[in-house]
């Protein structure tokens, strides 16, 4: 790709957000909706405070997913979704301890989240694109 065709890149950009957001958003108000088996699950990983560790979650992923998908504040956004990715992936994908029938697709999801996490990354250090309300402050 000629890396003077920031257009080519602002879209690239654009559509990754939108994907990103749409893992994140969905799942943030799912959580909400249903709050009580979103603390019920929590709870039954042994994660102490699940309701306040449910409203975080609720927090990161419908709020900052939300900032991802339009694009302001995107790096931050991005930062936090990473951090909060790889806090809960070997606490809730931890494949190493699921029973044999289970591991797979444990490791799976693992695996998926860290993969998630180097996005968000690179998003964090790249920023938003110019089809963002970062862009168009000149931060992206």
């Amino acid at each position: 790709m000629n890396p003077n065709n920031n257009s080519a890149q602002d879209t690239l950009v654009l559509v990754g957000r939108v994907l990103m957001a749409w893992l994140f958003v969905p799942e943030g108000w799912n959580k909400i909706t249903g709050f009580a088996g979103t603390v019920g699950y929590i709870a039954s990983q042994g994660v102490p405070l699940p309701e306040v560790c449910a409203a975080i979650a609720i927090a990161a992923e419908l709020g900052l997913g939300l900032l991802l998908l339009i694009g302001w504040q995107a790096r931050w956004a991005a930062l936090g979704l990473a951090i909060f990715t790889a806090v809960i992936t070997p606490i809730f994908h931890n494949y190493w301890a699921a029973p044999e029938a289970e591991r797979m697709m444990q490791h799976i999801n693992f695996s998926k989240n860290v993969a998630i996490v180097g996005g968000l990354l690179v998003l964090a250090a790249f920023g938003a694109g110019r089809f963002s309300f970062d862009g168009r402050r000149g931060k992206a």
